[in-house]
Parts: C-alpha cells; sequence; structure tokens
C-alpha cells in the first residue's frame, strides 16, 4: 500500500526536525540551525520552482514566502488550539 502525500509528507517534515535536533545536540545554536533549514528549504525552493539554471522573479518570490506564511499561519494555529485544550483539560 502506498502513502499518501500527507503521509510523505508528515513523515519527511520530521525527518528534518530529527536532523536539526541532531544539529543542536552537536552544540550548534538553534538559532543557527533554523536559519540554516530556511537558507535550505529556500534554495530547494527555487529549485523546484526554476531548475539548476534559473532564478526566481519576484513574483515567484513572493508565491514563495506566501507559501511560507501559509505554513506558519497554520503551525501556529494548531499550536494555540493544543495550548487551549490543555488549559482546559487543567
Amino acid at each position: 500500500m502506498s502513502k499518501t502525500d500527507a503521509e510523505l509528507h508528515h513523515e519527511t517534515m520530521n525527518r528534518f526536525i530529527e536532523l536539526a535536533n541532531a544539529a543542536k545536540d552537536e552544540g550548534v545554536s538553534p538559532h543557527v540551525v533554523s536559519a540554516a533549514m530556511m537558507t535550505a528549504s529556500a534554495v530547494y525552493a527555487s529549485y523546484v520552482a526554476a531548475g539548476n539554471e534559473g532564478g526566481l522573479h519576484d513574483s515567484g518570490i513572493d508565491k514563495v514566502v506566501d507559501a511560507y506564511r501559509h505554513q506558519m499561519e497554520q503551525i501556529q494555529a494548531m499550536k494555540r488550539a493544543e495550548l487551549e485544550q490543555k488549559q482546559q483539560q487543567q
């Protein structure tokens, strides 16, 4: 049975988080780890959108930034909901 895109997304996300935690545990500052992951994400997003030879125009950059903002908003909404649920259980 093949995995869904959502399952693959979740598993891949967790692999990146595990790698980030490993770097942190090796003594790399969480701020440096986060910045490195963001840079790697930007490099890879550019590759996905424009290939190895191309670059993004302002409109392409805006699309990537909007996608990142959307993910950040979803994550923060989930975190707020989890916190609210924990507070209601106490």
